[in-house]
C-alpha cells in the first residue's frame, strides 16, 4: 500500500529553515493561503521550521539563524525587512554562506529587488552579494529554487568567529541600549 502522492516527502538539502514574516496577515488573503502553502511544500520536503524565544530579538535571530539551514522572507513590514536585510549583510560580511529567499506574492517584493538590482549598477553591492537573494512568486518555486542555488561566496567566516562576532555586535547593541 503507498501512500497518496501529497504525503511522500521529498529529499531536501535543507534539515530546518529560518522563517521570517509580519505579525499582521496583510490586507489581502492570498499572503496568508500562500504563507499555508509554504507551511506545507516544507512538511512535504521534510524541513523543520526555525523558531523560539529569546531574551531579545537580536539574541533570537542569531540564535534562529545559527540554527537555520536557509532563510525564507513572506511580506511583513518594518521587522520583517529588518530581518531580511541583516541575513543578506550577514552573508555579505561572510558570516554565513545561507541562501535567502523572497516569497514574492503578488510582486510583493518587486520594488525591493529593483532598489538592489540599483545599488549594485551603482557599485554598492557586489555581485555575488546580490546573488545571495532568490525570489519566485509561488512557494513551490522558490524552495525549488533554494535547493538549486549554489553559494558564491568568495569567503566565509568560521563558525568561532561568526559566533564572536555576533557576541561582539550583542555586546555593542546592549551597551547602546543602556546609554539611551
Amino acid at each position: 500500500m503507498s501512500l497518496p502522492r501529497e504525503f511522500d516527502a521529498m529529499v531536501s538539502k535543507f534539515k530546518r529553515i529560518y522563517v521570517f514574516c509580519g505579525s499582521s496577515q496583510g490586507k489581502k488573503s492570498s499572503y496568508q493561503d500562500a504563507t499555508i502553502e509554504l507551511g506545507k511544500e516544507l512538511i512535504s520536503r521534510n524541513i523543520n521550521l526555525v523558531y523560539g524565544e529569546v531574551a531579545d530579538m537580536h539574541q533570537r535571530k542569531t540564535e534562529m539563524a545559527r540554527h537555520s539551514d536557509a532563510f525564507i522572507n513572506s511580506p511583513g513590514g518594518y521587522g520583517t525587512l529588518e530581518e531580511l536585510l541583516e541575513v543578506i549583510t550577514w552573508a555579505q560580511l561572510g558570516i554565513h554562506d545561507k541562501t535567502v529567499g523572497l516569497l514574492n506574492i503578488n510582486g510583493y517584493y518587486n520594488s525591493l529587488l529593483s532598489f538592489i538590482d540599483k545599488t549594485v549598477e551603482e557599485g554598492f553591492i557586489n555581485i555575488n552579494a546580490r546573488q545571495v537573494i532568490v525570489s519566485a512568486p509561488t512557494t513551490t518555486e522558490l524552495v525549488k529554487k533554494l535547493e538549486e542555488y549554489v553559494s558564491c561566496h568568495e569567503r566565509v567566516a568560521s563558525k568561532l568567529n561568526w559566533e564572536t562576532e555576533l557576541k561582539h555586535i550583542l555586546s555593542l547593541l546592549q551597551l547602546t541600549l543602556k546609554k539611551e
